[in-house]
């Protein structure tokens, strides 16, 4: 007896394309849809854990580099990637193709429109990635992660559905969590600088806590997530402080960290600002400054809009302004909890549902 056709789900090896990935798998299960999976190799590293029936390496690479020579290498790889896929796809036959963005995308989505299967399209992002606009004409359905979406052309916005970012299981639990009070007079705050970590944050913030009163740091707490490289230096930095600190490469239950905290300072990656929305919880993001497209900016801006976070220019993310914050936050808390009330406001807990809808309706259409 053949197995039941399957929905394709295409995404890159990243955290910022596997956790809505993963999110939507989850829903159209419920649904009785099996998932298969198309990635490209980093993503074999913990495809383990994504909940497909079956995953499907394709190769794929990223023509932005500098040089005549690397963008025709990559172009060759695209090629060769959309013909293994023209042929995976076609024994696969899946009901829809789903593509999460990112370059690990294109070859997929690429063989599937040429098959004329029901395609579609995720944007996490508040601009639309270049992969997304090379892939966005071929596409029955473009949905996004927020209500917005800079750089998509005037083409497409018949086709665009607002969905917002599917977040995983895990911070779903979490956001059942009540903003924590300040009964002992202590301000938890969390550091973290996405899924890689982020160097500016273990230069500024060892710094930023030194400038403070002794009574000051008495009444923080700090969880920080730091590279393999400084996590060392920042621990030290501390300990000359007398200042304790939990810190880790990488937190496995970091939504139960962000809803434990007061307060998280970090990057703007589209789905660190869903899940700091759907959990509820204020933020100071520092974008990451040499994106492409600036996506993390135009993610930011989207939650300062709300009340939710305050955007600090990595060029401005100095002690001094970081200290200064710190200051604020602990000789202000009500205006903590009211932006952990905006941010609640602005989330999208029920996003994978509304995606896993678009896809039933494409499947069927």
């Amino acid at each position: 007896m053949s197995e039941p056709r399957c929905i394709l789900i295409a995404a890159g090896g990243t955290g910022g394309h596997l956790f809505p990935a993963e999110a939507l798998a989850i829903a159209l299960a419920k649904r009785g849809l099996p998932v298969e999976l198309a990635t490209d190799e980093r993503a074999l590293r913990y495809g383990g854990d994504f909940p497909a029936r079956a995953i499907h390496p394709i190769p794929s690479a990223t023509p932005t580099g500098a040089g005549l020579a690397s963008k025709a290498g990559a172009a060759l790889t695209l090629a060769r990637g959309a013909a293994l896929a023209w042929l995976r796809i076609r024994k696969i036959a899946p009901l829809a193709v789903i593509g999460f963005g990112g370059y690990p995308t294109v070859p997929p989505l690429l063989a599937a429109s040429l098959l004329r299967l029901p395609t579609l399209l995720h944007e996490q992002n508040a601009v639309m990635g270049r992969a997304n606009r090379f892939l966005a004409a071929r596409v029955g359905i473009l949905a996004t992660g927020f209500p917005t979406l800079k750089g998509a052309p005037d083409t497409m916005r018949a086709k665009m559905r607002y969905t917002g970012n599917p977040v995983r299981p895990a911070v779903i639990e979490a956001a059942a969590i009540p903003y924590p009070d300040f009964a002992d007079g202590r301000l938890r705050v969390l550091i973290t600088g996405g899924s890689q970590g982020a160097r500016v944050m273990s230069d500024i913030a060892p710094a930023a806590i030194a400038l403070l009163s002794e009574a000051d740091r008495a009444r923080l707490s700090l969880t920080q997530q730091a590279r393999g490289e400084d996590r060392q230096r920042v621990a030290e930095a501390c300990a000359r402080m007398n200042f304790a600190i939990e810190i880790a490469e990488f937190f496995p239950d970091l939504p139960a960290r962000i809803a434990a905290a007061h307060l998280v300072i970090g990057r703007a990656g589209a789905s660190t600002v869903s899940e700091l929305a759907v959990i509820g919880r204020p933020s100071i993001l520092v974008p990451f400054p040499h994106a492409l497209d600036q996506d993390q900016a135009a993610n930011a801006a989207v939650l300062a809009a709300s009340g939710a976070a305050q955007i600090v220019p990595q060029t401005e993310f100095t002690p001094e302004r970081l200290v200064s914050l710190l200051r604020k936050a602990l000789a202000d808390p009500a205006s903590l909890t009211a932006a952990a009330q905006a941010a609640k406001a602005a989330g999208v807990a029920d996003a994978a549902e509304r995606l896993a809808e678009l896809v039933v309706e494409a499947a069927r259409g």
